[in-house]
């Protein structure tokens, strides 16, 4: 899926519609977007993990442009929040009400 990572106006009525609220809506995308930032996190701190030196001294550090080119194509990426916001509008978020999940616990 390919995502415009420029800003755009959204229908807010098409967002409430999705599950009855604005307020809800946009308290599932944030969640949403949040996930996604720890997952992008992640991955980004594994990949520059491997760069990592163990040299103390910081006259032996130099850039390497691997570690370079790997932090920018991040920083090109469409922020999580406009992902989650494309995801949300898609109906690729699965939601559960926390009203389920208490019966499910309660049940077992």
């Amino acid at each position: 899926m390919s995502v415009n990572p420029s800003i755009q106006t959204r229908n807010m009525e098409e967002i409430a519609d999705k599950s009855g609220s604005v307020y809800k809506s946009v308290a599932i995308i944030a969640k949403r977007s949040r996930q996604i930032s720890a997952s992008l996190k992640e991955e980004l701190n594994a990949k520059l993990a491997e760069f990592a030196s163990t040299v103390d001294n910081l006259e032996e550090i130099f850039e390497n442009r691997e570690q370079i080119e790997i932090s920018k194509f991040y920083e090109r990426m469409p922020k999580p929040t406009i992902l989650a916001t494309e995801e949300f509008l898609n109906d690729e978020v699965l939601v559960r009400e926390k009203e389920e999940e208490e019966e499910e616990e309660s049940s077992l």
